[in-house]
């Protein structure tokens, strides 16, 4: 594994406290085992705080601003005095560096305690890539991938293209293109709760494109995404192999 950690010699430690959030806590609980194993293969020190709580998205999309800003007054008491907070989603780092600051609105010491957090937190791909400087990884991996980016993780949390830079440097992965990656699956948080019919049919049209491309493994930042689309295609009848970005890169690096 290359990057510019090792490139310049003995560094710091990096202390990280991971989020884990929701979805991984209660559905897929291997994605932050999963993140653990990444991040400690990658020299940091990687502690789990106890207190974490949601980041309060789901209330905040769904118009609940108050219980929204109590549950990131919360947050950010977990999560104080973090060198580093590490989440693996998109759509939750996003929150935190950009949600907190509208919540925080006319709080002076609100703001200041969530512009100082959101500073230090990353969705998984971005700190590797872009803050530890992680290239090239040390296994192999023998999938054929397809990246979904995921609409927050794109838009809000602007991951930009760190994912595809980590996977393009795993011997063994063919990364492949579908038509229209950037379109919404239909997930958006509550959006598929409030609204399923609409987000049953942007799923279907997102299962359709990848279908020109199978087989293939669908990855992904956001574990939100990665179920929604996955439970349509089981009920539609089909097989739809999915995968985190964090197991993809602990794949890589067993």
């Amino acid at each position: 594994m290359t990057g510019t950690r090792a490139a310049y010699g003995p560094v710091p430690v990096p202390r990280v406290a991971l989020f884990v959030t929701c979805l991984a806590d209660q559905f897929v609980p291997e994605v932050a085992h999963a993140t653990v194993r990444v991040l400690r293969r990658c020299g940091c020190d990687v502690a789990v705080p106890p207190a974490q709580l949601c980041c309060g998205q789901p209330a905040y999309n769904s118009g609940h601003v108050a219980e929204a800003r109590d549950l990131a007054r919360a947050w950010l008491a977990a999560f104080a005095g973090a060198e580093y907070v590490v989440a693996p989603s998109g759509s939750c780092a996003g929150m935190v560096r950009h949600g907190f600051a509208q919540l925080a609105a006319g709080d002076p010491a609100f703001a200041a305690a969530a512009a100082a957090l959101a500073a230090r937190t990353f969705e998984l791909a971005t700190f590797l890539a872009d803050v530890l400087g992680v290239r090239a990884l040390p296994g192999a991996v023998h999938r054929r991938v397809a990246w979904h980016p995921g609409c927050h993780a794109a838009r809000i949390a602007r991951i930009g293209d760190a994912p595809q830079r980590l996977l393009a440097g795993i011997a063994g992965l063919e990364l492949v293109d579908f038509p229209r990656p950037e379109d919404c699956c239909g997930f958006g948080g509550t959006f598929c709760t409030t609204l399923p019919a609409i987000a049953a049919a942007m799923a279907d049209e997102k299962l359709a494109a990848l279908r020109t491309r199978a087989p293939l493994t669908l990855v992904g930042a956001d574990l939100g995404c990665l179920l929604h689309l996955h439970g349509r295609a089981a009920a539609c009848g089909e097989r739809l192999e999915v995968a985190h970005l964090a197991q993809i890169l602990a794949e890589a690096m067993a």
